[in-house]
């Protein structure tokens, strides 16, 4: 039998390509599922673990795309400090008086999962047609080329995030600074 024309079989679950294979799978639920957790919660500490749940996913799915660092900072920035000053915010926000009593919109019961049923059947009919190819690894994605990186063709988007930080924290003082009153 000519080699080349051998059948290659998939990998086992006990492989490592199997076991990898799992784990993105169940990541990717993790993913969606706090993604769920955080649209649907009646209570907004419930939805921002839910946040934090799929911040969390997203993190292991930048893992599994060969950039720890960026990895790293989703848990650091996402994670660690936009989902506790949410946290926070809630925290020192007055109890809401009013609570939401039903569907408020066209696409909130039936309607709405006959959409997402509808989206989701596209997106997996067009996954299963789809040719995924992988590309070659370019670099080995430590933080010192991502820093030569940042600091030499990308100075300028490194400059514009930096600027957008800032203008969000000035922001966040002259709100602070108004207190509950207004």
């Amino acid at each position: 039998m000519n080699p080349s024309m051998a059948i290659t079989e998939a990998p086992g679950l006990l492989t490592a390509d199997g076991l990898t294979g799992l784990i993105f799978l169940v990541m990717m639920a993790t993913t969606i599922i706090g993604g769920i957790i955080a649209c649907c919660a009646k209570r907004l500490v419930r939805a921002v673990a839910g946040l934090i749940v799929c911040f969390i996913g997203v993190a292991t799915l930048y893992y599994f795309l060969n950039s720890p660092f960026v990895a790293m900072m989703q848990m650091l920035i996402y994670v660690g400090a936009v989902c506790i000053a949410i946290a926070f915010a809630i925290m020192l926000a007055a109890p809401e008086e009013s609570q939401k009593t039903g569907p408020s919109g066209p696409l909130s019961g039936p309607l709405g999962f006959i959409t997402a049923g509808i989206v989701t059947f596209g997106l997996l009919v067009l996954a299963s047609r789809t040719k995924f190819t992988v590309f070659p690894k370019v670099s080995n994605g430590t933080v010192k080329e991502l820093g030569i990186q940042f600091l030499t063709s990308y100075s300028m988007v490194f400059e514009l995030i930096s600027i957008v930080l800032l203008v969000a924290i000035i922001g966040a003082l002259v709100i602070a600074r108004a207190g509950r009153s207004k």
